[in-house]
């Protein structure tokens, strides 16, 4: 798995084909590998670029971007951070612009990169996640969650993966579980808790979303309860020029519980954005 150095950690990535470059961002508690039936997939038409994202697979946490206060506040990485990683990324391998496909928080991820970066994008794919704001209460969840990753360490990991399994991935769907516990239990506790900090004081992005010129996709499994039809209904709205898709018989990870309907919805805006020669 190649690697780049950046001044604050290392990131390794999985980079296949050529062509237009689609970046996929995972979501938390995974790796790169949430993405291997698309990497799979799209390397045969798209240069595909999957990173580990910081705390999380093989790229360590490494040390923060911004050190002021760093030795009395809780560790946190912000979706700045993850954002700032992946523009390193993308200057370490000479990507000038790209399609990027965010799940869950790397949804999230992919909006903040938008409002940082809106320059290098010329597609956008929000899979499963929600824009806005964190409230009272989930602030107080994640940072709560944090402290148990970080006083329970690989056990308390475990245990969190065995409590949310069924919703990350429909019980109907056992063909995807494996998969995705064990992506589950190999999470840095220290990578996910700081993760989880900076998520909790994520700023609202539906006013990001109204200015993205482009075409956008926003897809989700009919039977998320972390990020329902609902909140995709609210950003297709908010987006100028979007489509939205309903993967039917899936929860919150469509592209592992439903590859081919997942895929196919992929695989038909990647075809609309094509430009002509």
């Amino acid at each position: 798995m190649p690697v780049i150095q950046t001044p604050t950690t290392e990131i390794h990535y999985e980079d296949r084909g050529t062509g237009p470059v689609l970046l996929l961002v995972h979501g938390h508690p995974f790796d790169h590998t949430m993405w291997q039936p698309q990497i799979d997939r799209f390397s045969r038409t798209h240069r595909v670029i999957a990173p580990d994202l910081r705390g999380y697979g093989r790229t360590p946490l490494g040390t923060p971007r911004d050190t002021t206060g760093a030795d009395t506040r809780p560790r946190a990485t912000g979706l700045g951070d993850f954002a700032e990683d992946l523009v390193d990324l993308l200057d370490a391998l000479d990507v000038r612009d790209c399609v990027l496909a965010g799940l869950s928080m790397g949804g999230q991820i992919a909006m903040e990169f938008r409002r940082r970066h809106p320059g290098r994008l010329r597609g956008l794919v929000l899979a499963d996640t929600f824009p806005a704001a964190e409230t009272d209460e989930g602030r107080a969840a994640r940072n709560a969650m944090a402290d148990r990753f970080l006083a329970g360490g690989a056990d308390a990991v475990r245990e969190y993966a065995d409590e949310v399994l069924d919703r990350m991935v429909a019980p109907y769907n056992t063909h995807a579980a494996p998969h995705v516990h064990r992506m589950m239990c190999a999470t840095d506790p220290a990578g996910a808790a700081a993760a989880l900090r900076g998520r909790a004081e994520r700023p609202d992005y539906r006013q990001t979303l109204t200015t993205v010129p482009f075409p956008a996709l926003v897809v989700v499994g009919r039977d998320d309860t972390y990020t329902p039809v609902a909140d995709a209904e609210d950003m297709h709205a908010l987006l100028p020029h979007s489509t939205l898709a309903v993967v039917e018989r899936a929860a919150h990870l469509p592209n592992l519980e439903r590859p081919e309907e997942f895929d196919a919805v992929l695989a038909s805006y990647l075809h609309s954005l094509v430009r002509p020669i």
